[in-house]
């Protein structure tokens, strides 16, 4: 009997342990999204600046090389251009995509609609480079909740795991 306890308070340390472990995760992913969402922007401004390939065809390609949040955002956007326009397009993938990314990450990149399939390719690359720029507010923001919320949670789940041990005992 005494060692099912034991089993028991175990596996509740270690269950509140990876909760905490799995709170900590979601400011690493929205980081390395918002990471990878810049590098797929690059990708799209240069695209456009030296290939004139449709934008439909572009995301496509960055989609299938991008990680799967960002590459499903690309492709949503891709499908949903056969519809309608690139702008409501792009809005609504945003919106409908599953993803870490904060409120504010998805303002910022539905900004990039504005002129999206709208105006001619300087337009459109003005448009990605300010985009960018905020996006590398959004990752130093991002480096710094990682930075101070990794470890809090971590440490907090197996805390709390802790306590309830020294509880039940």
């Amino acid at each position: 009997m005494q060692m099912i306890k034991y089993i028991i308070l175990f596996l509740i340390l270690l269950s509140s342990s990876l909760i905490g472990k799995f709170l900590s995760k979601k400011y690493v992913y929205r980081l390395e999204e918002l990471e990878e969402m810049q590098n797929s922007l690059n990708i799209l401004k240069t695209k456009i600046k030296f290939t004139y390939e449709p934008i439909p065809e572009i995301f496509q390609e960055i989609a299938s090389n991008a990680s799967k949040n960002i590459g499903n955002i690309f492709q949503t956007a891709k499908e949903k251009m056969s519809n309608t326009t690139a702008n409501v397009a792009w809005e609504e993938a945003i919106e409908e995509t599953t993803t870490n990314l904060k409120k504010e990450d998805k303002h910022i990149l539905k900004t990039l609609s504005k002129l999206l399939g709208q105006t001619d390719s300087e337009g459109q690359i003005g448009q990605i480079e300010i985009t960018e720029k905020f996006l590398e507010t959004q990752i130093k923001e991002a480096i710094e909740d990682k930075q101070k919320n990794e470890k809090l949670y971590t440490r907090l789940g197996t805390i709390m795991g802790l306590a309830i041990v020294i509880i039940l005992c």
